[in-house]
Formats: C-alpha cells, sequence, structure tokens
C-alpha cells in the first residue's frame, strides 16, 4: 500500500521528465495539482488526453495541427512564394508571435550533427526540395539556430536548393551564437527576420 508522500514523490519525478521544469518547479506543480478540486483535475487529464488524441503533425509542413494540414497551410492569404525553415515545431509558435512573417513554414525536426550521427537523410530536406519544386517557391529563410550544427544544415540547403534557382536567407545575427530560437525575446526574432541576408 502507497502513503500519500509516495504518489507525491512519484508526480515530481514525473513532472521533472518535462523540459525547462527543475526538481523545485516540480515539486511546485505537483502540490498545486493536489490542492486542485476534483472538477479541476479532470479538466486537466481531459485538455491532456486530447491533446495527445487530437494534435497530429501537419502533411505539408510537419508542425502541429488539428486537421491533416495544419491552419498556416491552409491559409490562402499567406504568401505562399516564401518558405521559413526551422529546426523545430515549437520555433513556428515562436516566430509567429512576432507578426512579422507572413509566409509558409517547413519543419525540418532537426538539424545535421554528425557526432550526434544525424545526417541530412535523417531530417526533413527531401520534404522540403518537393516543396520548393511543386509550390513555385522563390525565397526559403533558413531560421536555424545560431550554432555550428545550424550553419552546417544552411550551407546542405543551399546546396540543395541552388540548383533550382531559390533564393536561400539567414536571420540576421541578432540572435547571439549559440542562442536558441524558441528562448529569444520577440523583438530580437523581428529585427533579424526583417534584416535577413542572402547565403
Amino acid at each position: 500500500m502507497h502513503s500519500p508522500s509516495e504518489y507525491l514523490e512519484a508526480l515530481i519525478q514525473e513532472l521533472g521528465k518535462l523540459p525547462g521544469i527543475g526538481s523545485k518547479s516540480a515539486s511546485r506543480a505537483a502540490f498545486h495539482i493536489l490542492e486542485m478540486n476534483e472538477t479541476s483535475v479532470n479538466r486537466l487529464l481531459g485538455t491532456i488526453t486530447a491533446l495527445r488524441d487530437n494534435v497530429r503533425e501537419c502533411t505539408i509542413c510537419g508542425g502541429i495541427s488539428d486537421t491533416d494540414i495544419c491552419s498556416i497551410c491552409s491559409n490562402t492569404a499567406r504568401n505562399r512564394r516564401i518558405i521559413c525553415v526551422v529546426e523545430d515545431k515549437k520555433s513556428v509558435l515562436t516566430i509567429e508571435k512576432t507578426g512579422t512573417f507572413n509566409g509558409l513554414y517547413h519543419i525540418l525536426g532537426g538539424v545535421i550533427s554528425p557526432l550526434d550521427g544525424i545526417g541530412p537523410e535523417n531530417i526533413r530536406f527531401s520534404e522540403l526540395r518537393r516543396r520548393c519544386e511543386s509550390e513555385d517557391i522563390e525565397e526559403v529563410i533558413m531560421a536555424t539556430n545560431p550554432t555550428i550544427e545550424g550553419d552546417a544544415t544552411v550551407l546542405y540547403c543551399v546546396k540543395l536548393l541552388k540548383p533550382l534557382n531559390i533564393k536561400v536567407m539567414r536571420l540576421a545575427r541578432g540572435l547571439p551564437v549559440g542562442a536558441d530560437i524558441d528562448f529569444t525575446d520577440i523583438a530580437t526574432i523581428s529585427k533579424s527576420m526583417s534584416e535577413r541576408h542572402e547565403v
């Protein structure tokens, strides 16, 4: 038979596995959940279950969506000649918050990192090339993080798209080297986007 403290400790351990959640934050969240009424707990559980059951990957850009095609890819008001290429799904939400980009997105699902055994074939480069060939794309903005791996990914993309006569742009270096786009302030991202340069 478990004691209440064992159940609480189990919850703290699970919450502590979430990215960006340390042991203190996990403990605070666990105690908060413990003090929630039954209705609130059930609503939280229902929301998590609904998220897992209904959110999927957009079949075009690879982003998150409630349907096969996300709201960005299906929005005809967006500039369909520009694609912003990002490493992960979170980066789309970060850039969208700036309100400075009105094109489409493509989520690579990672960056080239030979030390980690990740080559071009392990991320969504072939899908990007197919989109550029079939969707009349004029410009691709590389919004990978300013790291060695991010730079290597940009160079590979230039090589991949050069035969298609597509302009490949890079975010301006307003982003500090080694920074993560997901944790960069909106003003910096906006400036980097507006001052992007051709690679």
